[in-house]
């Protein structure tokens, strides 16, 4: 079989992008939109990948001369979805630390406007360690930093030669989190009043939220893919979901230079905002609360990965009332964008070809329906003076789930139906219900819900709250999960 380089090639376009990160997810995000903006005729540029780390290498890329193909899998309209396109805007990728000059070069490049970073959770801090003399230095702060330096100091401080900064990276506020850093380098490095005046005036810090499942090369399935669908050998193959967004916040309004919102390709939505707190809220609290909220009762009736929970009526309807009826109501954003993304990702769940494990969802619950109920929860509450019942009940589930005196490898060994699975938490966390699961349903509840350290309040101050976990919790015990979510919908 020939190799992807021997059948498909690219046309050289002038580098709008420099990209420190080369992994899955901005390849089938990043770059994908851009290499559609490039087809459609409202981007007209390529992308400079940059290697920020020391380890690795960049062989695979060299080897198909930087192209691979993007393989979408999943539900449109209702419907199974496969999209197979191979990226052509990768121009170039380099190595920071063994092709130092060469990265260096990219900063005096005209052209370059944007800068996209992928560098983990962790890649976006201030490590007063770092040093400027580095070749380079060893942050991704670091990095950018003296980037921006080598750029500000090769164009004498050339005002529309700043550039726009766009970090994905999943954490809260990354574009100003990411802009604190770089200026408290440029402190640290005694870099000077004229080039932090320079960043400050003319570097534009987004922030961003995206959303789009990757699970990079699918390696039980890419020889038959390459085979049966694509007719070439790609070792870049990289597989997602069709749905993707991308909400970029910025103080100035630079859709006009970055138009990925005119792009009208269905299952993707870019959404320039000063703003983007609501559409944080919305993902949250509808897709990931929607997880949360109903795989555990969804596990404890038998089912294992989350295309199930869909495609069981049961457990299908008990996630719809919850979303539709209970989370929806208190999503800050016109009620037909709210119910838009809703029926998006009761979509996305059932994708046909992810086997999502509810266990690996079930990681960490406790925090995890603190952060993505519980203010649902709370709204609900405040809203209608009564307890929304579908979440009350997804806490009596989370309690049920959580119910275990037995330890295996630093983890609570749950049981159902004669089954163990395991259950994985912060070890204080699983102490508590290792000492409390066993005990009635009454004291077993009122010792969760009023554990403060768990909450960051007393559940019992809801009216009727305990009561009604207590009663739902009585039901599973006695019998079944599958019999108490009945009796719940059926009220």
């Amino acid at each position: 079989m020939k190799q992807i380089h021997e059948i498909h090639s690219r046309t050289p376009r002038d580098i709008k992008v420099i990209q420190f990160g080369e992994g899955n997810f901005l390849r089938a995000f990043v770059d994908y939109f851009i290499d559609i903006a490039n087809e459609k005729g409202v981007f007209n540029g390529d992308v400079a990948v940059v290697k920020p780390i020391s380890f690795g290498n960049l062989d695979r890329f060299r080897k198909q001369d930087n192209l691979y193909t993007v393989s979408l899998r999943g539900r449109m309209n209702g419907e199974p979805y496969v999209e197979n396109r191979v990226v052509t805007c990768i121009r170039q990728t380099v190595d920071a630390y063994e092709q130092y000059e060469e990265y260096t070069a990219l900063a005096k490049l005209p052209s370059l406007r944007f800068v996209v970073s992928n560098t983990t959770e962790a890649g976006i801090v201030y490590d007063e360690t770092d040093c400027f003399e580095l070749t380079p230095p060893n942050t991704y702060p670091g990095k950018l930093t003296k980037f921006l330096y080598e750029r500000y100091q090769a164009f004498d401080g050339a005002a529309e030669k700043g550039l726009i900064i766009l970090p994905v990276e999943l954490i809260e506020n990354n574009g100003g989190k990411l802009r604190d850093c770089v200026n408290q380098l440029i402190a640290l490095w005694k870099l000077g009043d004229a080039f932090q005046s320079w960043v400050a005036e003319n570097c534009v810090f987004c922030s961003t939220l995206v959303d789009r499942i990757v699970s990079g090369y699918p390696r039980d399935e890419a020889e038959k893919i390459c085979k049966e669908e694509l007719g070439y050998q790609d070792e870049l193959l990289d597989a997602g979901e069709p749905f993707a967004l991308w909400v970029i916040e910025s103080d100035k309004d630079i859709s006009g230079e970055l138009p990925l919102d005119e792009l009208g390709k269905n299952g993707m939505e870019v959404i320039f905002t000063n703003d983007q707190k609501p559409y944080r809220e919305r993902k949250v609290r509808i897709l990931n609360g929607a997880h949360t909220s109903c795989v555990l009762a969804a596990y404890l009736t038998g089912k294992n990965i989350v295309r199930d929970a869909m495609q069981d009526k049961l457990c299908r309807t008990l996630m719809e009332r919850i979303v539709f009826d209970e989370i929806v109501p208190t999503v800050k954003l016109p009620k037909e964008q709210a119910v838009a993304f809703a029926n998006s990702v009761l979509e996305r769940f059932d994708n046909p070809f992810v086997d999502h494990e509810i266990l690996s969802i079930a990681l960490n619950s406790v925090s995890k329906w603190k952060s993505r109920i519980l203010p649902t929860f709370r709204d609900q509450y405040e809203q209608t003076k009564t307890l929304p019942k579908h979440l009350t009940f997804s806490f009596a589930a989370l309690l049920a789930f959580y119910t275990s005196d037995t330890m295996e490898d630093g983890m609570m060994v749950g049981d159902r139906n004669g089954q163990p699975y395991h259950i994985k938490d912060d070890e204080s966390v699983m102490e508590f219900f290792q000492k409390n699961s066993k005990k009635t349903a009454s004291e077993y509840v009122q010792a969760a819900a009023s554990h403060q350290e768990f909450w960051g309040e007393d559940l019992t101050q809801y009216h009727g709250f305990a009561p009604m976990v207590t009663d739902y919790l009585e039901d599973i015990r006695a019998n079944g999960m599958t019999s108490a979510i009945e009796k719940l919908l059926a009220k």
